[in-house]
């Protein structure tokens, strides 16, 4: 179980807010928690608001909910490939590129929802079991150096800075 926070020098200052976010939670716990509580939150959300941005050149709610998914699955690959051992530095990646493919406007979000439930269930397998030596384990990630217990905060974080967001300024 990884009880150790990210420490200076695991993470870039932009990802300090989603760090923050965990606060004190165990985080393993925190992810596994969210599948259900983020679920929850985004099939209650009316089918008629799924295509509502907060400001023009926003992203809509069924795309926020895609980018959730798409970060999550980025943040699983991440993972995998440095508790395997890469060596190789993995490529970032443009959010709003992501979005403007991902036809999530096309969907109900009731199936992003689902979706989403999935993914976190496969990472959430990914994550469980691995110790404090596996989240010291550092990466190469868009150019910067990361460790395995950033990634697994900034998974956490990232989902609830987003429900924040979809709380306040579009609900």
């Amino acid at each position: 179980m990884i009880t150790t926070k990210p420490q200076p020098g695991e993470y870039v200052e932009q990802q300090m807010n989603y760090i923050k976010q965990v606060g004190d939670a165990p985080v393993q716990q925190l992810i596994l928690e969210l599948k259900d509580k983020g679920y929850d939150f985004y099939t209650s959300i009316p089918e008629e608001k799924g295509n509502y941005a907060y400001a023009p050149g926003k992203w809509t709610i069924r795309e926020v909910i895609g980018h959730i998914i798409d970060t999550e699955r980025i943040f699983g690959y991440r993972l995998l490939a440095f508790i395997r051992g890469e060596q190789q530095g993995l490529p970032g990646f443009d959010q709003d590129d992501y979005v403007a493919t991902s036809q999530a406007n096309e969907r109900t979000i009731k199936d992003l929802a689902e979706e989403m439930k999935l993914v976190r269930t496969a990472n959430y397998y990914l994550v469980r079991n691995l110790t404090e030596e596996q989240g010291a384990i550092k990466g190469i990630s868009a150019g910067n150096p990361i460790s395995v217990r950033t990634i697994l905060y900034i998974m956490a974080g990232h989902e609830l800075h987003h429900l924040q967001i979809l709380k306040e300024r579009y609900l």
